[in-house]
């Protein structure tokens, strides 16, 4: 008994630190920020309460209503094609013998690069007059064109977006592979499994708690993206694709309503928990294998 006692003990002095700086910035600041949802202040002086008023802006604003459609669909495309093509990268490098370590090294790359540099390259390409592809399509004799338009803007977003995590979520799903026991493939080469049905019936049950965990991250991680859509587009044209992030920044420190961008940012809050919630609840298998 003193033994588990002296456990829980360092257990508790160890795990002290990390809340307490949990708790102040993180669950402190979004207690205070949902404080601030009931107000309409500029975060200095003027400051009044106004109750639910915030929250019935948000329901009534046609700008908020389309940024939370484009954040929802670009969180859609992140979901599918981040973790997808790191699932086949994945697969793919894992099939190697030789040179694991060099893809590895090129597929996580533009993980390490900040956001606004990924942003500002991609501004750079998408260029009318001199960006790279326009470059490339007057050199095969082309037109050139408006690559950011109100139809095409968000794609054109979500384009970098999705290219500069693969990398992180290809990392995690590779050793996730990499742990699975050789003797479950040499079984199933016995019994006649192999391409395709090697991956759907051996690899992906195996490693779909690891597979839940790269969608978790990318659905919750999709409703944070500001700088590239800030950078490369503003939100525009027209607020084509305008998103929670740039919406926020936009009420919060541009109009100086502090108010109603703590009311956008717990409304990106709900929404993200909300997804992890019933992503983790679908994804569940009670049969996942452990090894």
């Amino acid at each position: 008994m003193k033994g588990i006692k002296g456990d829980r003990l360092f257990i508790f002095l160890f795990l002290t630190p990390a809340f307490l700086i949990s708790a102040i910035f993180l669950y402190y600041p979004f207690f205070e920020n949902f404080i601030q949802s009931f107000y309409k202040t500029d975060g200095f002086f003027n400051s009044t309460f106004i109750g639910l008023d915030n929250y019935k802006r948000l329901f009534k604003d046609e700008i908020a209503i389309g940024a939370t459609l484009n954040s929802l669909e670009l969180m859609l495309y992140v979901a599918i094609f981040q973790v997808g093509i790191a699932l086949v990268l994945a697969v793919m490098v894992d099939s190697i013998k030789h040179g694991k370590r060099f893809f590895q090294t090129t597929f996580f790359f533009p993980v390490v690069i900040s956001g606004a540099s990924i942003g500002l390259l991609f501004t750079l390409i998408y260029n009318h007059r001199n960006g790279l592809l326009n470059e490339i399509l007057v050199k095969l004799g082309f037109e050139r064109i408006v690559w950011l338009t109100e139809k095409s803007s968000l794609y054109m977003v979500a384009i970098p977006t999705i290219w500069s995590y693969v990398g992180f979520y290809f990392v995690i799903i590779l050793t996730a592979i990499g742990k699975i026991p050789d003797d479950f493939y040499e079984a199933a080469k016995l019994e006649g499994v192999t391409g395709f049905q090697r991956l759907t019936r051996i690899t992906i049950p195996l490693i779909i708690t690891d597979l839940k965990t790269c969608l978790v991250l990318a659905i919750t991680g999709a409703l944070k993206i500001f700088e590239l859509v800030y950078i490369i587009t503003r939100g525009g044209p027209a607020r084509s694709s305008e998103v929670l992030g740039t919406y926020m920044y936009q009420k919060a420190f541009e109009d100086s309503a502090i108010g109603y961008g703590a009311t956008l940012a717990v409304l990106m809050v709900v929404i993200g928990v909300s997804l992890a919630i019933i992503t983790n609840k679908l994804l569940t298998n009670k049969d996942e294998v452990t090894y």
